[in-house]
C-alpha cells in the first residue's frame, strides 16, 4: 500500500468541501430559476450537516485513538479539523450572503415576502397567536434550567431550539422548535410566509411568565453518526482504533451552530453544559436547518420561478413491450435515470412477479424506498409462489432502520432475506431472474449504477443494462451465491466484482494502456465517477499519465488526486458537473490498442469500493449501448455551462466557452440526445 502524502495527494475532507462549495455556486448561479436555487441552498445546508455527523465526527474520534496509532496512519486530526472549520466558516458568510443580498430581495421582487417577528402587521402578528394557540403550542417542550442544580444539557440531533436567557443569569430557558410537527414554513397571506421560528419567537414572553427575557438564540446540535471505521482502514490497524474507542458515547456533540449574536458568557455556558470545546461551537446566522427549504412554498405558483419539468422520454423498445422477456431475450436495452422513468424496472420486476414461467428472483437492496410499486412487486412474488433471495444491506447509513423493517416484511412473507455480508457492505445495484422456458433455466439481468428507489431515480443520473447474456448473467447468479454463503469466491471472466477482481481487473487495464503509449500506439483513459480516493489507484494513473497516456476524468464529489502536475499528472485533466440532477453514474472507457473496452457499475475508484463493499462493474457488449454510453460521456465531457475544472489551487472554475461556440449544458443535452435517439420517427 502506498502511504498517503500531502504532496501527491489532496486530503479527501477538505476537496470534499470544495465540492460543496460547487453546490453553493448553484445557489448563486442566475441560470437557475429561483426557487432551483433556493433548493440548492437546502442542499448545501443537507450536505454540510451529514458531513460534521459523519466526517467531522470521524477526525473528533480519531483523536482520542493512541498517539502512536495516529503516526502510523499519518493522521493528523487537529490540523484538518482546524482547516475545515475555517472554510466552512467562509463558505457559511458566503451562504448568508447568498441569501440575505440576493434571495430575500428576488422573492420580493417576485411578490413572496419572508418575515420576521419584528416586522408583523398589527393584523398579522393577530394571525400568529392565534396559530400558535391552535397550532404550535401543544408542540413545545418548554423547560428551565437551573446552573446551580443541573450540570448537563441533553440536546436532540439537529432539532431546533432557542436558548433564552433572563434578567436572572442564573437561568436559562430551552424551547423546541416543532418543525417536524408543524412545518417548518407558515403561510400568513397570499404573499407572506413566516418561518415557524419566528411565531414562536414572537410567543415566548408569555411561555416564561415568571421571568424577564434578556435574549433568544436559535441554536442546532449536531451528533455524530455511527463511525464506519471499516470504510477507510482495515486489518490490525481499523482493530486498534475500534479498541482505543470502546469507551466512547454513540451519538457524541461534534458541532453546535449558535446565532452569531449570542453573547460570549452565554456562549461559554452552554459549553460547559454541552461538554463542547470551543473548535465545536461554529457561530451561524439567525436560523439554522437550512434544510428545510427544500419545502419552501410558492403562494404565487409562479411556474417562472421553478424548473422546468421535463417529461420523461419513452423507451423505444421497452415503453410498448407488452413482454419484457421477449424483447431483452433479443437483445440488451438500456436505461438512463432521470431522463427515462424508474416504471421500466418496476414493469420488469411486476412482470417477473406474476409470470407462471418465473421460479427465482434475485435482488440486492442497498437503499429500500418506503412503500413502492418495486417492494409490492416482490410480496406479489412471494405470494404467487416465487422462490425470492432479498439482500438487505443493514448498514447503508441513515437508512439502516427502514431497510431492516422491509426486511422482516419480506422474511415474514417467505422470502429468504440475507441482511449483511461479514464486515463487507453489499452497494451492487443486481436484479436477477431465473425463468424456466422450453424445460431449461434461463436468466435475465438488471446491473445499474443506481439504487432501486423510484424517489431517487428522479433526481440521481443512473445507468442501467437489462440483459439476457447467458455468461453475464451466471456470473451474477455466483455473487448471490457468495452473498447466500454457498460460494466462497465467485469465479467470473467478464465482470469485475469487488472485493475479489474489481482491482485487479482495473489495474491491468491501466497498465495496459502504459504499454500502448510507450509502444508509441494511442493510448486514452475516460473516466467518469462520484469520488476519486484510492492510493493505488491514483498512483497508477499519475504512472499513466507520465508515460504519456491521456486521462479524462469526470468526478462529480471529491478527488484525492492532484491533477495537471508537470512530472506527475500533466496528462490528466478532471471536471465536476453539479446541474439540475445528481451525477451518480459510472463509467470506464480504455482506448485498448483501438478495440475500446467500455463499463459501468457500481464502484468508484475509493479503496471502500474496491476492497470492503461487493460491487459489480459489467462490460457493455453491446456495441449499440456501448456507443450510446459513450456518447453520453462525451456530451458531459464537453459541457462549458455547469463544468467546473478540478485543478491544483481547487479554484472550481466553470469552464469557459470559447467565442462563437455553442452553449453545451450536458444535462439538457443528453435528455435532447436520448429523445432523438428514442424517437418513433427513428425507429
Amino acid at each position: 500500500m502506498i502511504s498517503p502524502t500531502q504532496i501527491r495527494l489532496k486530503h479527501r475532507d477538505l476537496n470534499w468541501l470544495s465540492f460543496n462549495e460547487r453546490v453553493l455556486q448553484e445557489a448563486e448561479d442566475k441560470l437557475n430559476p429561483l426557487y432551483e436555487r433556493i433548493k440548492f441552498l437546502a442542499i448545501f445546508s443537507s450536505n454540510l450537516d451529514e458531513y460534521f455527523r459523519v466526517r467531522v465526527s470521524q477526525l473528533r474520534q480519531i483523536k482520542r485513538v493512541e498517539k502512536s496509532i495516529r503516526k502510523k496512519l499519518a493522521l493528523r486530526p487537529n490540523k484538518v479539523t482546524k482547516q475545515i472549520l475555517e472554510e466552512v466558516k467562509l463558505q457559511q458568510e458566503k451562504f448568508g450572503k447568498i441569501y440575505h443580498d440576493e434571495i430575500i430581495p428576488e422573492l420580493a421582487e417576485n411578490g413572496i415576502f419572508l418575515k420576521d417577528s419584528e416586522n408583523f402587521s398589527i393584523t398579522q402578528q393577530k394571525f400568529v397567536d392565534e396559530f400558535f394557540q391552535k397550532n404550535i403550542k401543544e408542540n413545545l417542550k418548554v423547560r428551565i434550567l437551573d446552573f446551580e442544580e443541573s450540570k448537563d444539557l441533553f440536546l436532540v440531533n439537529n432539532l431546533l431550539y432557542f436558548a433564552v436567557t433572563f434578567s436572572n443569569d442564573e437561568k436559562m430557558g430551552f424551547v423546541t422548535i416543532p418543525a417536524d410537527d408543524c412545518g417548518r414554513f407558515i403561510e400568513i397571506d397570499n404573499s407572506t410566509i413566516t418561518f415557524l421560528d419566528d411565531i414562536v419567537r414572537s410567543e415566548i414572553p408569555q411561555l416564561f411568565p415568571k421571568e424577564e427575557v434578556t435574549g433568544i438564540y436559535e441554536i442546532k446540535l449536531s451528533r455524530d453518526a455511527e463511525l464506519y471505521i471499516e470504510d477507510e482502514f482495515k486489518g490490525v490497524l481499523a482493530e486498534q482504533i475500534y479498541d482505543s474507542l470502546a469507551q466512547r458515547t454513540d451519538g457524541q456533540p461534534t458541532r453546535l451552530l449558535y446565532d452569531a449574536a449570542m453573547p460570549d458568557e452565554v456562549q461559554k455556558k452552554l459549553r460547559k453544559l454541552l461538554k463542547l470545546g470551543k473548535i465545536d461551537m461554529m457561530p451561524g446566522g439567525r436560523y439554522h436547518n437550512f434544510s428545510d427549504f427544500f419545502g419552501f412554498p410558492d403562494p404565487t405558483n409562479n411556474p417562472a420561478l421553478h424548473r422546468r419539468e421535463l417529461p420523461p422520454v419513452k423507451h423505444k423498445v421497452l415503453h410498448e413491450a407488452s413482454d419484457y422477456f421477449e424483447v431483452i431475450a433479443k437483445k440488451d436495452q438500456s436505461v438512463h435515470f432521470p431522463y427515462m422513468s424508474f416504471d421500466y424496472v418496476e414493469e420488469f420486476l411486476d412482470q417477473a412477479a406474476n409470470d407462471p414461467l418465473v421460479e427465482k428472483i434475485n435482488i440486492s437492496l442497498y437503499r429500500v424506498a418506503d412503500e413502492s410499486n418495486l417492494t409490492s412487486s416482490l410480496l406479489t412474488a412471494l405470494e404467487n409462489g416465487k422462490k425470492v433471495t432479498v439482500f438487505v444491506e443493514a448498514k447503508a447509513r441513515f437508512d439502516e432502520e427502514n431497510n431492516i423493517i422491509w426486511g422482516r416484511k419480506f422474511e415474514e412473507k417467505g422470502a429468504h432475506v440475507i441482511y449483511s455480508y461479514p464486515k463487507i457492505k453489499v452497494h451492487s445495484k443486481i436484479l436477477l431472474v431465473t425463468r424456466k422456458e422450453k424445460g431449461e433455466s434461463k436468466n435475465y439481468a438488471y446491473i445499474g449504477t443506481g439504487n432501486f428507489n423510484s424517489q431517487t431515480s428522479r433526481v440521481y443520473c443512473d445507468h442501467a443494462i437489462f440483459t439476457a447474456d447467458k455468461y453475464v448473467t451466471k456470473e451474477l447468479s455466483r455473487i448471490f451465491k457468495v452473498l447466500k454463503g454457498d460460494l466462497i469466491v465467485p469465479r467470473e471472466k467478464r465482470l469485475f466484482i469487488s472485493p475479489f477482481s474489481t482491482r485487479r481487473n482495473f489495474t491491468a487495464m491501466i497498465m495496459l494502456e502504459i504499454e500502448n503509449a510507450l509502444a508509441g500506439k494511442k493510448a486514452v483513459i475516460t473516466a467518469k465517477m462520484n469520488s476519486l480516493e484510492d492510493p493505488e489507484m491514483i498512483e497508477w494513473l499519475y504512472k499513466a499519465s507520465n508515460a504519456g497516456v491521456k486521462i479524462r476524468l469526470l468526478v462529480r464529489g471529491f478527488t484525492c488526486l492532484i491533477p495537471g502536475v508537470k512530472g506527475m499528472s500533466e496528462n490528466i485533466f478532471i471536471t465536476s458537473i453539479v446541474d439540475q440532477f445528481l451525477e451518480h453514474g459510472r463509467i470506464y472507457v480504455f482506448e485498448n490498442g483501438g478495440d475500446e473496452k467500455v463499463f459501468f457499475g457500481s464502484a468508484d475508484w475509493m479503496t471502500r469500493n474496491l476492497d470492503r463493499r461487493i460491487e459489480v462493474i459489467a462490460p457493455i457488449f453491446d456495441e449499440e449501448i456501448a456507443q450510446e454510453f459513450k456518447d453520453i460521456l462525451n456530451i458531459q465531457l464537453n459541457d462549458n455551462v455547469k463544468a467546473r475544472i478540478q485543478d491544483e489551487a481547487e479554484t472550481n472554475e466553470y469552464v469557459q466557452r470559447p467565442k462563437g461556440e455553442k452553449a453545451i449544458r450536458s444535462q439538457v443535452e443528453i435528455y435532447n440526445y436520448l429523445t432523438e435517439k428514442h424517437s418513433n420517427e427513428n425507429n
